[in-house]
């Protein structure tokens, strides 16, 4: 006849811990309790005094259990003889925690366990099979020495680990062992826990153990593989882990999704979960005969974890704020980027309004103030003009901006003149369209009337932002989309690249353009370049300007007609 014995690891939640016990015990299971030596003696007095009505329930010595220690081994070797030598009836040994919940009645675990009574079921891989290791330690736990503590003592941790490194000491495994990984929580049969505890090599392995980090995922892991017929490397106990490596730990909401695990027990629950206390530990029918399956869930929890890490594409908030290149994605949407065209046309801002019906803002970016469309001084998502409020995070504003108008598309104007700090943001971010003119800026200083040596001075300063903002754009590591012609190149056919502008916002061959934005009048702006040049100012981001240009918008003088014989 099956018979399950439980050694449960306690150091929290003692009155959860006493419920437990007591349904592992309606059921027929022998239990020993082991209390982290860390608990004060009067709690684990009153403890003891909760549970002294049931004579199935004893106490193992107490040892110090520090996370990635031998303590937890120690203590759980210890917890393991008590149970066999006292419990000569009991087959299998369940190992749990005082966090642990039994999710099906424990009947279904005997008969669970009667069909399979020569079964291991401790989860036993190679490091070199584990992929979950986090921290960058996975075969060095096994062969540096871990005297220190990984969470109380990290500076010497980490000074001791980097000096083994150094120095190139590795520590020799024992001999016919193969180290071995997995979860904690387990469930052996007497035959191979009692050869494990008997094991006449042990003082070598425990010895050898005593310095791995983490043993109590590794010592019976790696044990068991010397003894047991027959190793199911999985656990029967439900535990789900984080990125960071961290347990996942399981509330009152996630009731149907542990149910739907069919495992036998959960780990780890919170200790105010009253609802899955209620549910589980209370009168149960009973599932079906169903084999343990957590893959079941593994995709909400996949889906958890990367909504955790990686968040919604272009959402950034205080609690979630990543480093750079960690966030999923730079904006949430797709947008545009206007470089030189109000300073070219006229109206370009209502006349592509018009054309795409986007939503087009002015320079936003702009050192006076934000202009947003309109030149209101407040937009969705109270996003103020102020440029002081800006230039705080301009990339958390671009992004926000971005965020609080999702699907809606979103058109501003950027220059030289405008805060650079978004340069390399907008250049790797997929979502931005950015067209560019460049040489653009020269033509409202074409236009002012200021002392030329002045607009010499501001003319070099411009071209050498711009510049450096168009090697951003053309860099390998750019993402956006983007268009960049000369003044010169652009004027010669202005109407073909406003097309291809609207083309791609509102979609390929949507609609030919019937009208365009007034161009600005350039008489005399190519003799204004030639004076800068003239003044050892080289113009060369507009490209090959000529001093007298035929006007855009005059006719051609017709051609005499001729005849061909």
């Amino acid at each position: 006849m099956t018979q399950v014995g439980v050694v449960m690891l306690v150091h929290t939640a003692l009155h959860r811990a006493e419920q437990v016990i007591r349904n592992w015990v309606k059921s027929g299971c022998p239990v020993v309790v082991h209390v982290d030596a860390k608990v004060n003696k009067a709690r684990y007095d009153k403890f003891v005094s909760a549970v002294s009505d049931m004579p199935e329930v004893t106490f193992s010595p107490r040892h110090k259990c520090e996370w990635g220690t031998w303590g937890i081994v120690a203590a759980t070797q210890e917890a393991s003889e008590k149970i066999l030598r006292e419990h000569p009836s009991v087959t299998h040994v369940y190992l749990a925690s005082g966090s642990c919940l039994p999710l099906r009645p424990v009947d279904e675990l005997h008969d669970y366990l009667a069909e399979r009574p020569r079964v291991d079921f401790i989860e036993s891989a190679t490091t070199a099979d584990v992929p979950w290791t986090v921290g960058g330690l996975d075969h060095e736990r096994f062969t540096l020495r871990f005297p220190f503590s990984w969470k109380t003592q990290r500076q010497l941790f980490d000074f001791y680990v980097d000096l083994q490194r150094r120095v190139k000491f590795k520590r020799k495994i024992p001999k016919g062992i193969v180290p071995h990984m997995g979860s904690q929580w387990w469930c052996l049969t007497r035959q191979t826990l009692s050869a494990i505890l008997e094991d006449p090599d042990r003082p070598t392995y425990d010895r050898y153990f005593k310095k791995v980090w983490i043993p109590d995922e590794s010592y019976f892991q790696t044990l068991s593989r010397l003894y047991s017929p027959n190793v199911e490397s999985r656990s029967l106990t439900l535990s789900k882990f984080d990125f960071q490596g961290k347990p996942h730990i399981f509330y009152d909401d996630h009731l149907q999704l542990l149910r739907r695990s069919d495992c036998f027990v959960a780990r780890k629950i919170w200790p105010h979960a009253n609802r899955l206390y209620d549910a589980f530990l209370g009168p149960s029918a009973g599932l079906k005969a169903a084999e343990p399956n957590p893959g079941k869930i593994d995709r909400i929890f996949a889906r958890a974890v990367d909504r955790r890490t990686r968040g919604r594409a272009g959402l950034y908030m205080q609690s979630r704020f990543p480093n750079q290149d960690w966030e999923n994605g730079v904006t949430c949407g797709p947008y545009s980027m206007f470089e030189g065209f109000t300073e070219l046309f006229e109206d370009f801002e209502p006349w592509l309004a018009k054309a795409t019906g986007a939503r087009v803002h002015g320079h936003l970016f702009a050192p006076e103030r934000v202009e947003f469309e309109g030149r209101q001084s407040t937009f969705v998502g109270a996003l103020s003009d102020c440029p002081k409020l800006r230039d705080y995070n301009t990339r958390s504003f671009l992004r926000s901006l971005v965020w609080n108008t999702r699907g809606e598309r979103q058109c501003f104007q950027f220059g030289p003149h405008d805060t650079q700090d978004i340069s390399w943001d907008v250049a790797r971010d997929p979502n931005a369209q950015i067209s560019v003119i460049s040489g653009a800026w020269a033509v409202p200083l074409f236009q002012s009337n200021r002392n030329f040596a002045d607009l010499r001075e501001e003319a070099a300063r411009l071209q050498r932002i711009e510049s450096e903002h168009l090697l951003a754009l053309r860099a390998i590591y750019t993402k956006a989309r983007v268009r960049i012609w000369t003044m010169a190149e652009f004027i010669e056919s202005p109407m073909e690249a406003l097309q291809t502008v609207v083309d791609e916002i509102t979609g390929k061959n949507v609609r030919r353009l019937t009208e365009a934005p007034r161009m600005v009048d350039l008489t005399g702006f190519g003799q204004f370049l030639q004076n800068l040049k003239n003044q050892g100012m080289h113009p060369y981001l507009m490209g090959d300007f000529p001093v007298d240009p035929v006007a855009t918008n005059e006719p051609r003088s017709a051609r005499k007609p001729y005849l061909v014989r």
